[in-house]
């Protein structure tokens, strides 16, 4: 029994936007999507995905999860799990671990994503937090009505600990690297790299910063306001997305 556009629920999800400095300036690490995935494939990606009901319990340290609650206009249960979520990812992803004391348990995250280890019992195995200062947020973005899959995402930024190194790990990427912002958003322009509207905007907004302290620095005054795109299908079978302040983007071919 198919479900109408509309009943599609809407999930709570966390992304992650690591970030390093680089002689090309601000670098992004970017994951593209395999094509067997039902949601954004081939697409490029950041780290991230939906929040599980263990992330809220996770041991943590840091932060201010009264004040992001607050931008975030959620309880502080839900600030906790997105932000449990948003390092659980990343470990997940990148083998790379946002935590104190910071650490290097990257040959573990393949049980991780299998599950045969939960995220919280590696962390109290090894006597670590989820550094909560680590992720910034950054903005959020719904999925508007029509996608087959529907979420409420918080994207984060972080920065790359000192001796971390972000691999190419998980099975739901093709390819991982380094990008520099300002390579991505040309290559995205040009079309030689498929992305979504929250990417390409994200993308596009760090643009503006030379160096990762200032993009940290500047998530203190970010909006956190809901964007809701609303999709437009034009007679010629074009899809795109018009977001609140009247921008209209493109998406790539084969996305519906």
């Amino acid at each position: 029994m198919s479900v109408a556009p509309e009943d599609v629920p809407v999930r709570d999800a966390a992304t992650v936007v690591l970030l390093r400095d680089s002689a090309d300036g601000v670098e992004a690490w970017l994951l593209t999507r395999v094509r067997q995935m039902v949601f954004a494939a081939g697409m490029t990606v950041f780290p991230g995905g939906r929040v599980d009901d263990a992330d809220a319990s996770l041991p943590m340290i840091g932060g201010d999860l009264t004040l992001f609650a607050a931008r975030s206009d959620c309880d502080e249960a839900t600030a906790r799990a997105l932000i449990g979520a948003a390092v659980r990812e990343t470990f997940e992803e990148t083998g790379v671990l946002l935590t104190v004391p910071s650490a290097d348990l990257s040959g573990a995250r393949a049980d991780v994503e299998r599950g045969q280890v939960s995220f919280g019992e590696l962390l109290r195995g090894n006597e670590l937090a989820v550094d909560a200062q680590a992720v910034r947020p950054w903005s959020r973005w719904v999925t508007p009505v029509g996608e087959v899959r529907r979420y409420d995402t918080r994207f984060f930024v972080a920065a790359l600990p000192d001796s971390a190194e972000a691999q190419d790990l998980t099975d739901e990427s093709s390819e991982a690297s380094w990008v520099p912002v300002a390579a991505a958003v040309e290559q995205a322009q040009r079309g030689e790299r498929k992305v979504l509207p929250p990417t390409m905007m994200t993308l596009a907004s760090l643009l503006p910063f030379p160096t990762v302290a200032e993009v940290l620095a500047a998530s203190e005054s970010r909006s956190l306001d809901p964007i809701r795109p609303a999709l437009q299908v034009g007679e010629d079978g074009t899809v795109s997305v018009a977001l609140p302040d009247g921008t209209v983007l493109a998406l790539p071919p084969g996305m519906f």
